[in-house]
Parts: C-alpha cells; sequence; structure tokens
C-alpha cells in the first residue's frame, strides 16, 4: 500500500540520524571524498571570501558552514542562488572559492551558476545529493549529500547538506571535527523522539495563530527557515522566518495574542533569545522556546529543552522542533502539497 505524504515525512525525518551517521563516516574515512576535501582546502588558500550558494533548503543548510567560517575570522557569506545569478555576477571573481549546494543538482540557477563559472576559471566546488544530476556533471570538486532519495520536505538533505557545509567549513580551517560531528549525531539521535513525541502538544499550543514566525542566530538562523519552509510546504499555514536582530527592529512591534513566536535560544546568544521570548509575552504573544536550559511552561510559553551540541550543530538539532510540529499540523489538518522531490527508487 503506497504511504501517505504524511507518512513519508516521518519516515523521512526518523532516516536522518543513520543518514547523518553515514555522511560523518564516509567524510571521515572515505578515500576519495577525502581527497575532495584536500582539493577544496587547498583551493580556498587563496586571498578572497568563500562563498556558500544555494536555494530553498540548501540555502538553508549553508549558514552552518559559513557562519564556522566566520567565527574563526574566514570571510564568508552564504548566498540565494538566484540572487547571485542575476546581481552579483560581475562580483563573483573576487571570490577564493563558490560552494554552490543544492539536492536535485537539476536546479536551473545552479546548473547555470555552473556553466558561469566554469567558463569564467572561478573555483567552484558542489555539494549535491544527486550524482547523475547535470550540476554533479559540470562540477569540478564536488561532495555528495549521502541522504538517499527524498520524496517528502527537505529533510534528510538539509541535515546532511548542513553537516557537509561545517565539515568541509572545518577541513578548510584545518580545525578537528570528528569528535564534534559524532556529539552532535548522537545527541540529534536522542532527542529526536523525545521531540516528536511532543507534537500533538506543540500543534495545540500554536493552534489558532494568525502566523508564526521562527527566530533563530547564527547557524540556527538557517535552521528558522528551514522551519518555515518546512511549514509551510507541508501545511500550507503561513511561516516566517527572522534573524534574532531583525525581529527586534519591527516585527515585534506587532506581537499580541494571535501571535505564536518559534525562538531558537541557543548557543552564544542563547541569551538574547530568552529576552526576545519574554519581551513577546509582555506582549501577550505565545512562544515556543527552544532552549538547552528547562523554563517553566506558562499558559504563553512552551518550552522545549534539547542537548546542548558544540557550535554550529545546533543548525541541525533544532530543526526538529518545527519537524515535529509539522507532523502535529498535517496529521490533523491533513498535508495541502504534494512532495518536494521524486527521483530514485523510494523503498519502505
Amino acid at each position: 500500500m503506497p504511504a501517505t505524504v504524511t507518512q513519508i515525512l516521518e519516515l523521512e525525518c526518523r532516516e536522518q540520524p543513520a543518514r547523518l551517521r553515514q555522511l560523518i563516516q564516509a567524510y571521515h574515512s572515505d578515500p576519495v571524498i577525502r581527497a575532495e576535501l584536500k582539493k577544496l582546502r587547498d583551493v580556498a588558500q587563496k586571498k578572497g571570501p568563500i562563498l556558500l550558494i544555494g536555494m530553498g533548503g540548501s540555502f538553508c543548510s549553508s549558514f552552518g558552514g559559513s557562519v564556522l567560517l566566520q567565527t574563526h575570522g574566514r570571510f564568508s557569506v552564504s548566498a540565494d542562488a538566484g540572487e547571485w545569478l542575476h546581481y552579483a555576477l560581475p562580483a563573483w571573481g573576487e571570490a577564493a572559492l563558490s560552494i554552490l549546494l543544492t539536492t536535485s543538482g537539476e536546479s536551473a540557477e545552479l546548473v547555470e551558476l555552473l556553466k558561469l563559472g566554469n567558463k569564467n576559471g572561478n573555483a567552484q566546488g558542489l555539494i549535491c545529493n544527486n550524482p547523475a544530476s547535470p550540476c554533479w556533471s559540470l562540477a569540478e570538486y564536488k561532495l555528495p549529500i549521502l541522504a538517499g532519495p527524498e520524496y517528502g520536505n527537505a529533510t534528510k538533505t538539509y541535515t546532511n547538506s548542513t553537516a557537509a557545509a561545517i565539515i568541509l567549513a572545518s577541513e578548510i580551517l584545518e580545525l578537528p571535527w570528528t569528535e564534534a560531528a559524532d556529539r552532535a549525531a548522537d545527541l540529534f539521535a536522542a532527542n529526536l523522539d523525545p521531540v516528536f513525541a511532543r507534537r500533538h502538544a506543540l500543534e495545540s499550543f500554536c493552534r489558532g495563530a494568525a502566523n508564526i514566525e521562527i527566530i533563530g542566530r547564527g547557524a540556527a538562523c538557517g535552521a528558522a527557515i528551514m522551519s518555515a519552509l518546512t511549514i509551510r510546504e507541508m501545511s500550507g499555514f503561513r511561516a516566517a522566518p527572522h534573524t534574532g536582530a531583525g525581529f527586534r527592529h519591527g516585527p515585534v512591534l506587532d506581537v499580541d495574542a494571535s501571535h505564536v513566536a518559534i525562538i531558537f535560544a541557543l548557543g552564544r546568544a542563547a541569551d538574547l533569545g530568552v529576552k526576545l521570548a519574554q519581551e513577546c509575552n509582555r506582549r501577550n504573544g505565545k512562544v515556543v522556546l527552544v532552549s538547552e536550559q528547562d523554563h517553566e511552561a506558562t499558559g504563553k510559553l512552551y518550552p522545549v529543552r534539547i542537548d546542548a551540541v558544540p557550535e554550529p550543530w545546533e543548525g541541525i538539532t533544532s530543526l526538529l522542533v518545527a519537524q515535529a510540529l509539522t507532523l502535529g499540523m498535517i496529521e490533523r489538518n491533513g498535508c495541502r502539497l504534494p512532495p518536494r522531490f521524486q527521483y530514485g527508487v523510494m523503498e519502505q
């Protein structure tokens, strides 16, 4: 019997820990992947910024890499592929290295960027889930996402491409990464079931909201964008992402009892997330507070504790809350959108 889209989403969410561990092991020991990482590390020694370019979930997953590079003093930017293609090409030659991220490897903007980059001699790497794709054939340096076929929302591919971006950034910086990656994978697996067990409570807390806004900083900013995509694509409910500072400069002013914020109070800026949650509550808004600390639940505050992971791996663990909420929403109301990706054979 064919699986429903709701069942597919949960199946693929629950595949994430195993797929993540597979990627970490491969990036640690596979000789072909190790050779590609070394090539990219060598290319990145050139003076200039390192760009991570993608669209949709792939754009979101780039933040883990760019934020890590930034915090260790290497100029790096996450860029939207469509914007880069249409507006930034004259500046592209200033980059030391561009990493293009794409799940399917077939997005027109990414294909065109690879063609243009090859023509102009720009150094380009690729993080991709589809070795049979046009992007894979065009790229000189390429790393696999190893997420397997994906039929629902970008779950496994977001998780694994974020991990790939973090590992690549670590290699460029010549930082050890295996211990942090293994710890993040272990805690991601340990937190999945407890968070998913709260999906109906999360849905009930958010039910009736006029809108849901997701706020994150650092790598969790990418997770906030991905969280909004997950909710919108699968449930049809309108959700929007913000940085913490961006939300304070305007959007916080219209918070009232009809508003729900999901705030990632994680990592070095965790205290700022807690303060923002308190501000939303003072304005009668409701908050799902995702934190590494315990907080007391109230009628306006629903705390979700997730274990602390090494920075910037919170870009992966924080997404569990939006995945759980989305499952709760589509189980109650139905899934309004069809599967987003269909390549490979889906086996259950």
